[in-house]
C-alpha cells in the first residue's frame, strides 16, 4: 500500500460509526478498577511491612553480632626476634 490508500483506508476506518457500548460497561470497569486499586494498595501496604521487619530484623542482628567488628584471635603469634 502506498500513502495515498493507507490515508483512505484509515479514513473509512475513522468514519464508521462506532460499535455500541453495553449500557452497564461504566459500572463493570468503575468496580474492576476499584478492586485492583484496593488489591495495589493491600499489596504495597504488605510489601512496606515486610521491608520494616528485614530492616528491624538486620538491626537487632547487627546489635548483637557487631559483624564489623574483626574476631578475636584464638592462638598468638609465634615471638621470634629475643
Amino acid at each position: 500500500m502506498n500513502r495515498p490508500q493507507r490515508e483512505a483506508a484509515v479514513r473509512r476506518i475513522l468514519e464508521q460509526t462506532p460499535a455500541p457500548v453495553p449500557p452497564d460497561l461504566y459500572g463493570e470497569a468503575v468496580r474492576r478498577g476499584d478492586r485492583l486499586l484496593r488489591r495495589t494498595r493491600l499489596a504495597h501496604r504488605l510489601l512496606w511491612l515486610l521491608l520494616c521487619a528485614a530492616a528491624l530484623a538486620f538491626t537487632v542482628w547487627a546489635a548483637e553480632a557487631h559483624p564489623w567488628a574483626e574476631p578475636p584471635s584464638q592462638t598468638t603469634p609465634p615471638v621470634t626476634g629475643w
